[in-house]
């Protein structure tokens, strides 16, 4: 029965690796509900991220519409770039923002409910950049892509109790439409190169390693951090 069915809320799920996200976990059973800036079409919830109280307004009215929300996947991110000695404190506040605070922020609304049922989960979309920084322009990006691991470890253990897992899924440089406006072919050439799978990584990549972490063969998987990259980065 439709009620019966696990709803998931995946935010940045207008774009490429959030729209591979949402489809993989409606294949897998999922009601889903996109928070995004534009909203969406198919009765998603426009948010703005870097705003606690529209952050918090969007959850309420997720679950007042949906009675339950099983699955937070967070793929929003801001990623303002900006050389080291150019690095303004409202950049560096507004990606940490809605990358960082947007998160506890939504599993403060999210994880009682969880817990209540006995079910949960949570899955972070951070970036194999945290392992092998490309750029110091990206500064405010990896920085809070790295709190974004610390998070999900603590939350780990503080959410395990109530049968909530928490990861991350850290995907490398993905051939998207946005990927392509700020990397050249020759840049993409470059990460295939270094990669031990020779070719380029798409949405459904993440998307798969998502809907994994969300089925209940994921429950073990709390605390970790899965790399994506097609063997970029091994550690």
């Amino acid at each position: 029965m439709m009620g019966d069915r696990r709803v998931a809320v995946v935010t940045g799920g207008a774009g490429a690796i959030g729209g591979a996200i949402v489809a993989a976990l409606q294949n897998s059973g999922h009601r889903t509900v996109v928070f995004d800036r534009g909203g969406d079409e198919d009765g998603g919830i426009a948010v703005d991220l870097s705003s606690e109280s529209s952050a918090r307004d969007a959850a309420s009215r997720v679950l007042e519409r949906e009675g339950r929300v099983d699955v937070f996947v967070h793929c929003a991110g801001a990623f303002d770039q900006a050389a080291v000695a150019d690095i303004t404190v409202d950049t560096f506040r507004h990606v940490q923002a809605v990358n960082v605070e947007s998160t506890f922020w939504l599993t403060q609304e999210f994880s009682p409910g969880m817990a209540e049922r006995g079910f949960g989960r949570i899955i972070l979309i951070t970036s194999n950049t945290v392992f092998d920084p490309p750029d110091p322009v990206l500064l405010p990006y990896i920085t809070s892509k790295a709190a974004q691991i610390g998070q999900m470890r603590v939350l780990a253990r503080t959410l395990g109790s109530s049968k909530i897992s928490v990861s991350a899924v850290a995907p490398g440089l993905t051939d998207t439409p946005g990927a392509r406006t700020v990397n050249s072919d020759e840049q993409f050439a470059d990460v295939v190169g270094r990669q031990a799978l020779a070719r380029p990584l798409v949405p459904e990549d993440t998307a798969a390693a998502v809907a994994f972490l969300a089925s209940d063969g994921g429950e073990a998987l709390t605390g970790q951090v899965l790399v994506v990259d097609g063997g970029n980065v091994m550690n």
